[in-house]
């Protein structure tokens, strides 16, 4: 049978069979889960949504989240909706819910959900994006020294493919002590006219800094200014550890591509990410994986790639872990209801806590840095003589789980949540410091 045949009596049977199904395959893409609500900045009601073994302190929740109550049952529900009738359940959505999942996407980081495709990881997002970009032969991507391997390699390899150059800066020596002014200057030092692509990452995992990325993209505007259409620079962000914490609107911090990861600070689904474009952005970049729902309807010739919006046909089509993905506006309507800027605000307390409860320990160095406007949810030091790595599994053996930075140059990072409270802030400063 051929594809359109077969999607086409898919269609034709689908609201007979559906008679025949559980009430729970008949609910769709509105899952019950959403009927848990928390007033705005209920931290302790937060906490008891989560699964966690409280025996632990936990400050290394932004590797990758426990599934809150509401994600959690919201996975479950889809899981045995396919479980009951995979082929009806995933006919009944896939042409439309990416589409919705997107839309929920935008109600919470902003713009449209056109401009919003959809991703397993924060990872996969760096890779889709920097693969497609549209490079010429001698165009240069700038990229800086503090940005994690996936931002790296991605580079490396489109810029071997493309016969484009690749050159790193540093934008400050000194992690604790660095100024926009610092960050700005460099910057403008670093653009030359072959510059195409400027690649950061918003929150550096290596060190804690926090990149001031509208003033960033201030400064790339006004080079621009000077610039043909084909020549403009591309703004692109790495922002997976300040997703989920710094309360803006992405739409507006002035880049052409935002990517992260949802399963970390946001607590969504595991294997679940988004990506942003601006219109230059998605103009310039081309589709690496083909996409599913509208993209394949052009295929089929049911309708015309202008139909199609850009994210959608961003997002890598297959067969993914729907249940997860389809669960994500749970995490976005989770964190609306707990308030962005009430969620930054607990979230830059804890950390500031910590920091200055770090400042009075004899034999730390401390490498993130005090000021909120240039650091977010890592603090990172360095612990009298002992290894990074020894620091994590002493204080293992005391029942508080932190992390040591996967990098050349590795330190300790502590990264309060909101999942933790001040007395675990407390307990983990005086149980390191008697190391």
């Amino acid at each position: 049978m051929q594809r359109r045949e077969f999607l086409t009596k898919t269609s034709l049977v689908l609201g007979s069979s559906m008679l025949s199904l559980p009430a729970l395959v008949q609910a769709g893409s509105e899952p019950s889960a959403g009927a848990t609500l928390l007033k705005a900045g209920d931290w302790a009601g937060l906490r008891k949504l989560f699964a966690l073994s409280y025996d632990y302190i936990h400050l290394a929740t932004f590797l990758l989240a426990s599934h809150p109550k509401p994600v959690a049952e919201a996975i479950e529900q889809h899981r045995r909706a396919f479980d009951a009738n995979p082929a009806d359940y995933w006919h009944e959505h896939f042409m439309t819910i990416d589409g919705e999942v997107a839309a929920a996407a935008a109600g919470y980081m902003g713009g449209h959900g056109a401009q919003i495709a959809l991703t397993d990881s924060t990872t996969m997002g760096l890779a889709l994006v920097y693969s497609g970009l549209t490079l010429r032969p001698g165009d240069e991507i700038l990229q800086t020294e503090h940005d994690h391997y996936s931002t790296d390699l991605s580079l490396q390899l489109r810029a071997e493919r493309t016969g484009a150059t690749l050159r790193r800066v540093a934008l400050y020596d000194t992690p604790s002590q660095v100024s926009v002014d610092e960050v700005l200057t460099r910057l403008t030092a670093a653009i030359k006219p072959a510059t195409k692509v400027v690649a950061v990452t918003w929150v550096h995992s290596c060190n804690g800094v926090k990149l001031p990325i509208r003033a960033m993209a201030d400064v790339l505007a006004e080079q621009n200014k000077q610039r043909s259409a084909a020549d403009q620079i591309l703004f692109c962000v790495d922002g997976v550890h300040g997703f989920g914490i710094e309360n803006v609107d992405v739409s507006t911090l002035g880049c052409d591509f935002f990517i992260a990861g949802a399963h970390k600070w946001l607590f969504g689904p595991r294997g679940t990410g988004v990506i942003w474009g601006s219109d230059k952005g998605w103009a310039q970049c081309k589709a690496v994986i083909p996409s599913f729902s509208r993209s394949y309807d052009v295929w089929l010739g049911g309708s015309t790639q202008d139909q199609v919006p850009p994210g959608e046909h961003m997002t890598p089509g297959g067969f993914h872990s729907f249940e997860h993905r389809w669960a994500l506006p749970q995490a976005f309507k989770l964190h609306l209801q707990l308030d962005k800027a009430l969620v930054q605000q607990r979230i830059h307390q804890l950390n500031s806590l910590t920091k200055q409860g770090l400042q009075q320990i004899k034999g730390v160095k401390l490498h993130t840095p005090m000021s909120a406007e240039l650091s977010s949810g890592m603090v990172c030091f360095d612990y009298k003589t002992m290894a990074p790595d020894d620091v994590v599994k002493a204080l293992h053996s005391k029942g508080i789980i932190i992390s040591s930075t996967p990098y050349r140059k590795s330190y300790v990072r502590f990264a309060p949540s909101l999942l933790n409270n001040e007395p675990e802030i407390e307990r983990t400063l005086a149980a390191l410091s008697a190391l």
